[in-house]
Order: structure tokens, then sequence, then C-alpha cells
């Protein structure tokens, strides 16, 4: 025996059918680092340490859910991280078999892994077909001695599913007799006698199953309760509607006896935002706790869970007058042009410090900005509250059918059947250079990510915009024209409204544009050059936010999971191939860039753009709106 081995003793491994050494004088050593410290470095009040055990036949779908379910986990900011079978059997048991020797010695190597997984505050999922109750068992006292959780998941599917499944042709192999020792068939299976779970894959999709597992989770405190997702991966939208008749009955009685305030039109906008869900998960108008989380770090903040992505304050101002009438109500009815819309609950008055909000929304004060014009003129104070909104806010402007909330367009993309979602958000007109660039995403979805159907959400923005911007009615039809002409493809795009005011804050605005795609069920966002600004108001010439900073800052924002960004590609008029195309800086002399003042004024003064500009009756709208403008003003 070699020199510094004698204090070993040999012990027989069936699969390698050589000597083995069992080591006699060890003991445990105990880390110098505590969980709560390992807890703390990560920024997390909370150990989450603990294993997820999934157990079933082969062909039920453990890897599966397991590897989505990590996906979920790890996008939200907790770290998970499987040990499945397979991989673990190409590599830490390689040298095992499938006698039952064998089995057990695999299961037991597999707990004592992801016992150190779960030690170093992972939630480790583990996909075995671990057939056996005894070694499941052991495996959970192991954990349970050392202080950590164990859930046993039982994956449970008909023998006769898993078959007709049978993604990895085991079973055809198994009853060929190519395969012995084949759970299930020729070697027995124990199902969980009190598994913590039970998922029925025959019965659930993949994301129901990962959903449960997420519940029970929650339930045990391991996690924050995590929203749950709509169907294309993003949060699911929380309305603010009162949809039980009775309850809408009771509001309206109660309203009647309730203090009243009237909204503008500005404020009514941001109800309806709310009231859609769009600001998911606010439940009203922002109280101070999350007024100061979106200006102080641009995120609202719940324990340690993840924090959504909130740049944007949304809130409702009240005059001096107007706090004393209304701080002893316990509820206040909204109301748009006497109108009852809304029922603020429980409301919260704050100091409405104008300067702090402008500068650190804006990056500045000045005065001659529109929407810093409008907040220095406002009330001293903020009201935050619950909302319950009685009833659908609608315009009546002819433009009602555009405005699709985010769970109507998650019905309309499940009927298009599209398995990705990119969408373009403008306020300005469509040209040939936009529909380049998103008839080019969509071949890159197709062509290079393997996407079967994306669809475009053509997502104009219809809020409140400042008086020289294109009027939305214009802007709709304009659109449309382009649709109706062939530039973007009817049959893979949705148009509609998104119901947002603009605010003209640059970055910080971008990613509110952002976060609110992903609840309408958006994976892919095209970002333009300076989609949220505008001209230094001081008239110097210059833009007050850095055209590029929109995109570069999406990028890298917080917040946002699942959401991938596409940078806006410059396009213009290729004055030798008559068209629009993307721009050559080797033939810089060859492209004319139209921007959107020279547009202006072709329009009004009845000029034709070049041929492949943009579509000649989209164009025709464009041009008689601003020759209107022009007559209007008298030019």
């Amino acid at each position: 025996m070699p020199r510094g081995f004698d204090h070993l003793s040999p012990v027989s491994n069936s699969c390698r059918r050589k000597t083995m050494y069992k080591a006699s004088n060890v003991s445990c050593q105990s880390s110098y680092v505590s969980r709560a410290q390992r807890t703390a470095v990560i920024g997390m009040k909370q150990f989450r340490g603990c294993t997820l055990w999934l157990t079933g036949l082969s062909g039920a779908g453990k890897s599966t859910i397991a590897f989505s379910l990590e996906q979920f986990l790890v996008a939200r900011g907790i770290s998970a991280y499987v040990l499945d079978g397979d991989n673990i059997r190409t590599g830490l048991n390689k040298n095992l078999g499938f006698s039952a020797e064998d089995r057990e010695e695999n299961i037991r190597r597999i707990g004592e892994v992801a016992k150190l997984f779960a030690d170093a505050n992972n939630i480790c999922i583990t996909s075995f077909i671990s057939p056996y109750s005894k070694d499941r068992d052991a495996n959970r006292a192991l954990h349970e001695e050392a202080g950590l959780r164990f859930f046993e998941i039982f994956i449970s599917s008909p023998l006769e599913v898993c078959e007709q499944r049978d993604v990895k042709g085991l079973y055809k192999k198994a009853r060929a007799g190519e395969i012995k020792d084949f759970t299930g068939l020729t070697s027995a299976y124990e199902s969980p006698a009190k598994p913590d779970l039970i998922l029925h894959t025959d019965k659930h999709t993949v994301q129901e199953c990962v959903q449960q597992c997420i519940e029970m989770l929650a339930n045990a405190k391991v996690i924050p309760s995590i929203q749950e997702t709509n169907p294309f991966g993003g949060p699911m939208p929380r309305e603010l509607f009162i949809n039980d008749l009775q309850r809408l009955k009771a509001v309206y009685e109660e309203a009647a006896q309730l203090p009243q305030y009237e909204l503008t039109r500005l404020d009514t906008e941001w109800v309806q935002v709310l009231a859609e869900g769009w600001a998911t998960p606010l439940s009203g108008f922002m109280r101070e706790q999350e007024y100061l989380q979106v200006l102080h770090f641009g995120q609202l903040l719940s324990d340690d869970a993840v924090v959504p992505n909130c740049t944007i304050p949304i809130v409702l101002t009240v005059t001096s007058e107007q706090k004393e009438s209304l701080e002893q109500a316990k509820a206040i009815g909204l109301t748009y042009q006497s109108k009852l819309i809304a029922v603020l609950r429980s409301p919260e008055f704050y100091v409405h410090r104008k300067e702090e909000r402008c500068c650190r929304t804006f990056g500045t004060c000045h005065p001659d900005h529109p929407s810093i014009k409008t907040i220095m003129s406002s009330g001293d104070w903020l009201v935050g509250g619950d909302l319950e909104v009685l009833e659908r806010i609608r315009w009546n402007d002819g433009l009602d059918q555009y405005r699709l909330t985010p769970l109507e367009l998650h019905d309309k993309l499940i009927q298009m059947k599209a398995d990705c979602v990119f969408a373009f958000q403008l306020r300005n007109p469509v040209h040939n250079g936009h529909a380049l660039l998103m008839t080019e995403t969509r071949r890159q979805l197709l062509e290079e990510h393997g996407f079967q159907n994306p669809v475009l959400l053509l997502h104009p923005l219809g809020g409140w915009t400042k008086p020289d911007d294109v009027p939305l009615d214009v802007r709709i039809m304009q659109h449309a024209a382009c649709l109706e002409a062939g530039i973007l493809d009817p049959k893979t795009t949705v148009m509609a409204i998104f119901p947002s005011p603009m605010l003209y804050a640059g970055p910080r605005e971008v990613q509110w544009h952002a976060r609110t795609r992903l609840i309408a069920g958006v994976q892919y966002y095209i970002v333009g050059r300076d989609p949220a600004g505008l001209p230094h108001p001081n008239d110097s010439g210059v833009d007050l936010y850095d055209p590029t900073h929109g995109a570069r800052v999406l990028s890298m924002a917080p917040g946002l999971p699942n959401l991938h960004i596409i940078p806006f590609r410059v396009a213009a008029y290729d004055q030798k191939a008559g068209k629009v195309d993307f721009f050559d800086p080797k033939r810089a002399s060859d492209f004319l860039f139209i921007s959107g003042t020279k547009m202006r004024a072709m329009a009004r003064n009845g000029q034709q753009p070049p041929a492949g500009y943009m579509a000649s009756a989209a164009w025709d709208i464009l041009a008689n709106y601003y020759r209107n403008v022009s007559m209007k003003n008298g030019h």
C-alpha cells in the first residue's frame, strides 16, 4: 500500500470493480462564514438555501420543469441551480451503473452535493428519477440535520403518457430488451407517499407547473411572493377596475357621500395607465414611500424581492386648500368633467417638493421645459392611495378601438399565434426608414433567433404630447396608411395606442416606456434615437439629452428581466438606389438625411418627398395636416 494511505480501509465498488478506500480519521470542519453572512454579502435579508427534489418516471417532465424553474428564478434575481440526472452521470457519477447499489450511490452523492449548494444560499433543483423512497428520505434527513429545507416534488405522469413522449427513445429500447433495469418497466418506481408538491404534467403546462413551484416556495417563505407572469414571460398586469357588479353598485352608493376631487385631463390619463395595469405592481397613485424609491433608486422595492424598474413618479397633486378639505377623508371620489371615474382609498398626503422632483426626473429645472412648467404650476401637496376604478376610461374620439389594454394585447397576440413579440414606440409619423428597421428586426428574429412567427407591436404613444407634436389622430391615420400600403405587413403587426402621457424625461422615461412593454408581452424592444427627448429649452440649438443615451441606459437598466434591447440603426435615403436604406459611411455622399424640420417644411409647402421615402397615402395625410396648420396660423 502506498505510503501515506495506511489509514484508509478498502471499500468495494460494484461498477468500477476495483478497490476503493474509505477515510477513517476525518472529521467535519465548520465554515468560518455563517449563513447570515453569506446572505448579507449579496444584499439579501433572508437565507434562501434549500433543495427541490424532483422525482418521477423518465419522460414525466422533470428536466423541463427544473430548467424552466431555474430560468424563472434567475431572471428575477434569485440564485438557483439545476443538478440534472443526465448531466451528473456524464461527470461526477460517470463511474456508476444502474444496479440497485449504484442507483443508491448515485442518489446519495447527489444529496450531498445538493446540500452543499443549498448551504451556499442557492435554491438547488435536482432532476432525478430517484426511484426508491428510502434514498429520497435519507436525503431529506441529510438536509434537515444540516438545518436546510428539503422539498420533495413528485412529477406525476401516467406511464403510457411518458412512453408516448419518449423524447430520448429509451422506452422503445427498453421494450426491445436493449436496456435492462429500466424504471417503470422492468425496475420498480416507488411513488412518494407524502410529497410536498405533486405536479400533474399530463394535465398542466410547463408554465403552470413552474407557477405551482413558485407558489409553494412563496408559501413556505423561502422566496417573496412573485407576481404571476403573462403568456410571453413579462409581469402579469394588475388591473384596478371593479369587475364585481355588486361591489360596483356599493362603491357608487358610497361615492355619493364622499368628498370629491376633479381631475385634469392629464390626471385622468394617468388613472387610465394605472387602471389598465401598465404601471404594475402599483395599486394607485404613489404614496411617499414609493415616490422616494422612484426618485432615488428608479425601482420599486419590496424586502429583498426582485425589484421592478420604475423611473417615473406617477402622482396626484393637490393645493393646500384642497388638502385641508380632503385630509380627514378615508376615501376620495375622483371625477373628470364632473363624472365619477374612481375612488382613492386611504389617501396619504405629503409635501410636493417640486424642484427636487424635476431635477431628479428631468436632470434640469428649466421653467420652459413643457412638463416642468406643468409641475411647477401644480399643487404644493401630493396625495397617494389605492385606486378602485369604476369603469373603462373611454375618450370617444374615434380611436378607442386602438386602445388595447395589456390583457387585450395578450389575447390578440395569442390569437395571432405569436411566439415572439417586438415593439417599436414612436410619437412621430412612420417613414420607410422606420419600416426598414422593423422589417429587418423581424428577419433577424426569424433567421437568427429561430422564431416561427414574430409579431410587431406598433405602439404609438397616445397620452399628452407637446403642442407642436403631430396629433394622435393624424399619426394613427398615417400609420394605418403605411399598413394598407404594405410598407408594414398587417398580418404580422398589431397597431395599438399606448395611453401614457409624454414627459420628455430622456433616458429615465425610456426605461418607463420599456417596462410597460414587458407588461404588454414584448420581449424585444426597438429603441430609437432620442426617443424621449426634446431640444434644450434655452434655445441653444442642442438637445437636452444625448440622443444615444436612451438606448445605452436601457441596455444597462436594472429591473427589466427578459427584455432584449434592439439599438436603432441609422437609415437614410439612398439617392443612388432610390430608396431608404441603412446608412453606409463608405458612401456617405450618396445618402440624404431628411430631418423632421425639413419634412415638416416640405409638407407645408406642398413638396413631395423622394420616391421611396414614405408611402404616398401616408405622406398625403401628413401634408394635409401641416397645410391646415399653416393656414390656421396665417402662413
